[in-house]
């Protein structure tokens, strides 16, 4: 008997991703630029759009068969619930005091270490994610470095860096919407050779 193929006819769960990924480091970054205070509005969006909703973005990823989608939706997700954790915990009175001495630079560090190999991965897809994966690599190693060495001007600076970062993913994401729907380029994603 032949194998039966369906075709697959759900939707591309990149946008939502990546605009899970990008709002969330917009405002976040609001904050580490000086703009606004880290509040419960931060901490709800790295909840439910940065956390749930990319870890559901990257478990449809794995079902259309995108090893890298699937891969850096669900862990960026999971970087957003455990930063939430990293600094709600504390405050409730579960766990140790909080993160001291070089574990949040060391926390960070890994996160900017996983995100320069991820943009190898890039290279191959189109230039829209390489500046996602770019600015985010040189965002979480500036934010390692600003607290390694208590220097708020680097943190500061890292916000900056981080508005443009969350800005280039939520292009992106709205980019594959409105290019999907319109059934041709609306907002260019520069796509790559592949030899």
């Amino acid at each position: 008997m032949p194998d039966t193929i369906v075709p697959d006819k759900t939707g591309n769960p990149a946008p939502l991703g990546l605009m899970g990924f990008g709002m969330t480091t917009v405002l976040l970054n609001l904050h580490n630029a000086g703009f606004i205070a880290l509040d419960t509005m931060i901490l709800s969006m790295g909840i439910f759009y940065g956390g749930l909703a990319q870890i559901i973005a990257g478990i449809m990823e794995w079902k259309k068969g995108n090893t890298f989608a699937c891969t850096a939706f669900t862990s960026y997700g999971m970087f957003w619930l455990s930063l939430v954790a990293l600094i709600a915990l504390p405050h409730a009175g579960l766990g140790l005091a909080g993160p001291s001495g070089y574990s949040i630079p060391a926390y960070l560090a890994a996160w900017g270490v996983f995100t320069l190999v991820l943009f190898f991965g890039t290279l191959r897809l189109n230039r829209a994610l390489q500046v996602v994966f770019a600015t985010l690599t040189i965002l979480f190693f500036m934010l390692a470095a600003g607290d390694a060495f208590g220097n708020a001007a680097i943190g500061k600076a890292a916000g900056w860096v981080g508005l443009f970062c969350g800005a280039s993913a939520i292009y992106t994401g709205l980019a594959q919407v409105l290019n999907e729907v319109n059934g041709k380029t609306v907002w260019p994603l520069g796509p790559v050779a592949r030899g």
